[in-house]
Order: C-alpha cells, then sequence, then structure tokens
C-alpha cells in the first residue's frame, strides 16, 4: 500500500439537486489529495443533472441512468472504483470538515497493515436545519454484537470505510434489499468473527435524518429477513424492542419533533445493546 491509499467515494442520488452541491463540495474540498469521487444518479428529474455536468471536473466518473434502489446505484459504481478504500455518502450527507481524509488515512494503513477490511468513525446526525441529534459510533465488539448477535442496525455507513478486498471476498451488496443492504453485507462479512477498527471520537461525515431509512418499520423486517437468509437468529429481544419503537416512531416524531425523538431512539439502542453486550459477556467462558 503506498503512503497514501487512494480513498473512492461513492455517492447514489435521485432528485437531491438541494444538497447535492454540498456533498460533493464537502468530497473536492478535502485537504487529501489521494481521492476520486463517483455518482451514479437514478435518472434524476429535477436539477441533479445540472449540477453533475457544473462539476464533471470534480468527478472522476458519473452516470444517469434509471436503477432499481439504492444498492444497485452503488453495485455499479463499484464497478468504476480504483481505490484501495472505498467510502459510501449519501447525496443528502457530507463530510464533516475538510480534513476527514487527511486524518483517517493513517488509520487505514495501520488498519490493511493488520489485515483489517473495515475502519469507521462517528457520524453527526443533523436535522434539515442543520440542528445536531445525536453522535452514533461505538467500539467495534458494541457495534459487531448489536448487528449479528441483537440484530440492531448499530452503525451508519457514512462513518465507514470499507477495503475493496471486503467486496472480493463477500461480494457486492445484495440488490433485493431496499434499506438494509448494507447491514446484510456486513452480516455476511463478520457473522463468523473478524475485526475491524473504531477511530474513537473522530467524526467522518453529517447524516441528514429522514431518507429511505425513516421507514422503520420496513427496516426492522428487512433486517430480520437479512438474518433468516444468513442463517442468524431473527427474534431477539433487542429486536422486538426495535420493533416496537419502529411502531411508535411515526407518533414519537409527530408529538416530540425530529430531533428529540432521533435523541430517544438512540438513547433506547444503546441501552438495549448494553444490556446485550454486557449479559454476553457474563455468559462468555473464561480461560482460567
Amino acid at each position: 500500500m503506498t503512503s497514501q491509499p487512494l480513498i473512492s467515494v461513492i455517492v447514489a442520488v435521485y432528485n437531491g439537486d438541494k444538497t447535492l452541491q454540498r456533498c460533493i463540495d464537502s468530497v473536492s474540498d478535502q485537504t487529501y489529495p489521494n481521492k476520486e469521487l463517483i455518482i451514479v444518479d437514478g435518472g434524476s428529474t429535477d436539477g441533479s443533472i445540472d449540477i453533475l455536468m457544473t462539476n464533471k471536473d470534480k468527478i472522476a466518473y458519473w452516470k444517469s441512468e434509471p436503477d432499481t434502489g439504492i444498492y444497485n446505484a452503488w453495485n455499479k459504481a463499484l464497478d468504476h472504483a480504483s481505490g484501495e478504500w472505498i467510502y459510501f455518502l449519501g447525496s443528502d450527507d457530507y463530510l464533516w470538515k475538510s480534513s476527514v481524509f487527511e486524518e483517517m488515512a493513517p488509520h487505514l494503513i495501520k488498519a490493511e497493515s493488520e489485515n483489517i477490511q473495515l475502519v469507521y468513525g462517528q457520524v453527526a446526525r443533523v436535522t434539515e436545519a442543520d440542528e445536531l441529534c445525536c453522535v452514533d459510533g461505538n467500539a467495534w465488539d458494541y457495534t459487531r454484537n448489536g448487528i449479528i448477535v441483537d440484530g440492531v442496525c448499530t452503525f451508519t455507513h457514512q462513518g465507514m470505510f470499507h477495503h475493496r478486498s471486503l467486496f472480493e471476498i463477500y461480494g457486492k451488496f445484495d440488490e433485493s434489499y431496499r434499506i438494509v443492504g448494507d447491514y446484510e453485507l456486513l452480516v455476511r462479512a463478520f457473522k463468523e468473527g473478524g475485526d475491524a477498527l473504531f477511530v474513537n471520537g473522530f467524526i467522518v461525515a453529517g447524516m441528514q435524518t429522514g431518507g429511505v431509512t425513516a421507514n422503520c418499520t420496513e427496516l426492522v423486517k428487512e433486517t430480520a429477513r437479512a438474518r433468516r437468509n444468513n442463517h442468524l437468529k431473527v427474534v431477539t429481544i433487542p429486536w422486538l424492542i426495535s420493533y416496537a419503537w419502529a411502531i411508535c416512531y411515526p407518533s414519537l416524531n409527530h408529538i416530540l419533533g425530529d430531533k428529540n425523538t432521533r435523541y430517544l431512539v438512540n438513547f433506547g439502542k444503546r441501552f438495549v445493546t448494553g444490556l446485550s453486550h454486557k449479559k454476553n459477556a457474563i455468559l462468555e467462558p473464561k480461560n482460567d
């Protein structure tokens, strides 16, 4: 690996002209030089194409054509990615500061030297008005326990850098999923074990609340399907609580507002998965 690994940034967009320029600027403004931006548009009918044309000097590859969803777009983009590390950013999200890649690069180099295929930091959830709701991102033992054992999405892809070998070994995203294809890929890759590198206290991106993951009930149902297809236990206590949260989410959002509801949901998720993690730690056999 070179001293400056190439980072491929992949963005899928559909009718995202309100936020796309901010997303592109957050990548092009990075002080880290060894990067490329790949954008796949799903056939937008707003001003997104005009934005892509205006910024073509900042984009290594872009294409606009109808697709079947975000994972179809990501898979098409992967065919054009040259980087050792792949980073997926939503068109309504943005890198937190201009030095994100520069500060992350040493951790990517360290991870590859240790044969680690996933490096991640934290993600700030923000409202459309740029109000900070909360910050996601926890140590790998907690995160993996939530993904594999509990069946809860204890991660945000906007904080994650995937080594290209992860896709070479485990394949691309399963396009049959509309919301949790990134979760299913992590289940596929880490259900038998494996390590990831967590950069604690480092915010990678701002993630705008809403989008497809706002459909909480569908998210929980797809999570169950992903676990079933990977031969993992589906009905767990944290998963049932997540289902209950998903049913209540629209009412809570109406009463409390987006910011307070997101904070409450994240607190509940941390509490439940934290209890599960402690229970599993107690049950694990100790070596004499």
